[in-house]
């Protein structure tokens, strides 16, 4: 195998690019790859120290990872999964390859903010979990990682299950370096792109699990008020993967994004300009009407 970023490509179609969470690697998405893939053509991107990745050596640092991905991938609409939508949210702000936005389970700051600046960010999770996490990588290496998919999927409504798959995919690639695990928990714990969001100018769709642990649905519906011309569902039993439960509900909404933005693009519209004035109930901002809207938050 090529030392190097690897990134599998399946399917046909417009592109989707999709970037793994924290330990994992591209194979994750393969109930996603099996419901888009005839109609996509998705981009799975193993992170450098990461599954087929794992001898690259570009830092897992947000800059440095994305302009690898946007190298080797063609304009796309870009789907982050937890620590993979920093990277997502990184190009979509910095990278005009980036033609609409995604986010599973993943906001612009993982970590609790007291707001001493002003922005307080409570809908996250204590520092001390990350830093935790990190200090018991250097003592029980498998054990910490374990409990880190628990937490993917402990309260979710089809969490064993997810458990099963997450646990099934975790070393299906080989092992990812312990290094590129301890830069992605840094990154978990310092990184903050909320000043990114205001400025967005491709649409966003944000798709969180209620029942997530680590990136409660409110960080997301904050999030998703931030940026114009976005959306916010919410999956019902959904926990921090909804993808592998709730497969078919993650599918479809994207589905849908998709399909709205590459029928702008080829109308010739700038989907940045279709935000409506009008806000949900929950204070996101909507696009404009599409042909097939999202189902709503328990629906599916």
């Amino acid at each position: 195998m090529n030392a190097g970023l690897h990134i599998e490509v399946a399917g046909s179609g417009p592109a989707l690019v999709l970037v793994h969470g924290w330990a994992m690697h591209g194979g994750v998405f393969a109930p996603l790859v099996a419901r888009l893939r005839d109609r996509y053509t998705l981009h799975l991107v193993d992170l450098p120290g990461h599954g087929y990745s794992r001898e690259d050596a570009t830092p897992l640092e947000l800059d440095a990872t994305v302009a690898q991905i946007a190298a080797r991938t063609p304009p796309a609409i870009w789907i982050g999964w937890s620590l993979g939508g920093l990277f997502a949210l990184r190009a979509a702000a910095t990278s005009a390859q980036v033609r609409g936005l995604v986010m599973i389970s993943a906001t612009p700051r993982f970590v609790v903010d007291d707001g001493a600046d002003g922005r307080p960010w409570p809908h996250a999770v204590s520092p001390q979990v990350f830093t935790q996490f990190a200090a018991d990588l250097q003592s029980d290496y498998r054990s910490t990682l374990d409990r880190f998919l628990v937490l993917d999927t402990i309260g979710a409504e089809h969490g064993r299950e997810e458990l099963r798959t997450l646990r099934q995919q975790l070393f299906a690639r080989g092992e990812p370096a312990r290094r590129v695990l301890q830069q992605g928990l840094s990154l978990l714990d310092e990184t903050d792109l909320r000043e990114s969001l205001p400025q967005l100018r491709v649409p966003s769709l944000w798709i969180s699990g209620r029942r997530d642990r680590l990136v409660p649905p409110a960080g997301m519906r904050a999030a998703a008020a931030l940026a114009p011309n976005s959306e916010f569902l919410e999956i019902a039993g959904g926990g921090h993967a909804p993808f592998l439960g709730h497969a078919d509900e993650v599918a479809a909404a994207i589905d849908t994004f998709a399909s709205a933005s590459s029928c702008h693009s080829r109308e010739g519209w700038n989907p940045a300009t279709l935000a409506s004035p009008e806000s949900d109930e929950a204070g996101s901002q909507r696009r404009a009407p599409s042909p097939n809207p999202l189902p709503q938050a328990g629906e599916g």
